[in-house]
């Protein structure tokens, strides 16, 4: 299912490529009645947490904005923490197209660079297999990309090179199966370590209000604007002792359990919303 913009000069609606910038008068045209995220931790939501003990996300967040603007919206969430690009088309793309949905997320690759043996090419067909089916099966498919972890995390330079390539497959999937494409690595706000929690694999609250924000601009709901990409107030610098002792903290907490081979992933390992339902109409996010 395609999306058009109504152009200012023609005065007619086209049909924008699927990884050029959505343009700022692209309009919403399409109602959507059924969406599904798939995906892994980053869908799931979390570092995100709803108050109630479990995790809202960029997600749940982006379904509450689609459904404020058109009146309600069935929504599904099948994203599961720590799974590989293979895991997530093996285990969620069967039931999420059993779903029927004209709305679709695909995020996935985070723990594919974790592994020794990264494989960009195949992390690439993984995403386009998904991508293509969705979009076959009548989806509006919404993906991005991640962007530069070098000044968010310690290991975040050496991770660059693999945090590239995972970008270009993801980049070459989405221009390949028809699905838009928010290129996050082409804003340096996504680096600010203020967006993402004590973890550094995980944003932050205010970091999934943004990827949120930014798929809805992209899917041109009323009222979406620039205001996601804009960087945040300057801080006062930090001594290199502050910055020493918080990687050492990093590492002694955080390292090991993402990169040791077969690490138990702690918590849920189901989805939190399986089954399409409502989405509950609160006060607008």
């Amino acid at each position: 299912m395609e999306r058009a913009w109504r152009n200012p000069k023609t005065g007619r609606y086209e049909l924008p490529e699927a990884t050029q910038t959505v343009p700022h008068n692209f309009v919403m045209t399409l109602r959507f009645d059924r969406y599904v995220a798939i995906g892994d931790s980053s869908t799931e939501g979390l570092q995100d947490p709803d108050g109630a003990g479990g995790y809202l996300g960029w997600a749940d967040r982006l379904a509450e904005r689609v459904a404020q603007a058109q009146g309600g919206l069935l929504y599904a969430n099948l994203g599961v923490r720590g799974k590989r690009s293979r895991e997530i088309r093996e285990e969620q793309l069967g039931p999420g197209l059993a779903m029927k949905p004209n709305l679709a997320t695909v995020f996935a690759g985070s723990n594919d660079i974790l592994e020794c043996g990264f494989d960009a090419g195949k992390l690439r067909e993984e995403l386009e297999c998904m991508m293509q089916a969705l979009v076959a099966g009548k989806a509006v498919v919404l993906t991005f990309t991640l962007p530069d972890l070098t000044g968010v995390m310690p290991i975040g330079r050496f991770l660059a090179p693999r945090v590239r390539a995972m970008n270009d497959a993801i980049r070459e999937a989405a221009a390949a199966a028809g699905a838009r494409l928010i290129d996050f690595a082409k804003y340096s706000v996504g680096s600010d370590p203020r967006l993402w929690s004590e973890d550094r694999f995980h944003v932050n609250a205010e970091g999934h209000a943004r990827i949120a924000a930014a798929l809805a601009q992209a899917l041109g709901l009323p009222g979406t604007d620039d205001a996601w990409q804009q960087p945040l107030p300057e801080r006062s610098a930090r001594s290199r002792w502050t910055r020493m002792a918080e990687s050492w903290s990093w590492y002694r907490r955080h390292l090991l359990d993402h990169l040791w081979p077969g690490s138990y992933v702690e918590g849920q390992c189901h989805p939190k919303r399986p089954r399409l339902e409502p989405v509950h109409l609160g006060p607008p996010p």
